[in-house]
């Protein structure tokens, strides 16, 4: 993808996939199989005549989880993908470790909430605050249940979840996003999807929940 990466962006619909782990013990390719028809059937109901590119953010290639089924679903859709990693003073094994095999552009988070900010000041600002709050109901909760606090890095990894997703849908004007289960556990990093919803970032109709 020649020229600026954020402004070819606009040429495509964006696909973020959201989903558990290594803790995730199904068939990766099952789960992909699936996934791929139920896309399939969501942008039946919600045309975009661009090209969809599937955004995957920093994940190394695994066996199970999130990292094993995108590529699946980019392979069985014969889509090209994205790619976003954390900048390397933040995380610098993000994006050294990150699978880039069919990514045609590459961005830094810095630049994603460059975006944001741009187009809403102040936006990064109410994200951390979002973020922030979601994490100490988190850690209220895992008091309550004789559970350490969540580990730092989460913040981290939510900020760039929201991030990636709402300046991607900012550039294009749209975004699909799917989770890969309809269980998505409360301390999870996809369960701060919520904070951009609460944010009005997602749309929920962006959103095919149900797997």
């Amino acid at each position: 993808m020649s020229g600026d990466p954020l402004s070819r962006l606009s040429r495509y619909h964006p696909v973020v996939i959201e989903g558990a782990g290594g803790r995730d013990d199904r068939d990766p390719a099952a789960v992909a199989e699936r996934l791929g028809e139920r896309l399939q059937v969501h942008w039946q109901s919600r045309p975009d005549p661009r090209t969809p590119l599937l955004i995957t953010q920093g994940d190394p290639r695994e066996a199970r989880g999130i990292a094993a089924i995108t590529p699946r679903v980019a392979e069985r859709l014969s889509l090209d993908r994205g790619l976003v990693c954390l900048d390397e003073a933040i995380a610098p094994y993000h994006a050294r470790d990150a699978d880039r095999q069919g990514v045609i552009t590459e961005f830094r988070y810095s630049q994603l909430e460059a975006c944001l900010e741009a187009a809403s000041a102040g936006a990064i600002t109410r994200l951390e605050a979002a973020v922030d709050e979601a994490i100490a109901t988190k850690n209220a909760r895992r008091r309550a249940q004789g559970q350490p606090p969540l580990k730092a890095y989460f913040r981290d990894f939510a900020l760039l979840q929201e991030v990636t997703k709402a300046a991607c849908r900012q550039v294009c004007g749209a975004i699909t996003v799917a989770h890969t289960d309809s269980t998505v556990h409360e301390f999870s990093v996809t369960s701060f999807y919520t904070v951009g919803l609460s944010l009005g970032w997602i749309d929920p109709g962006d959103m095919l929940m149900t797997y």
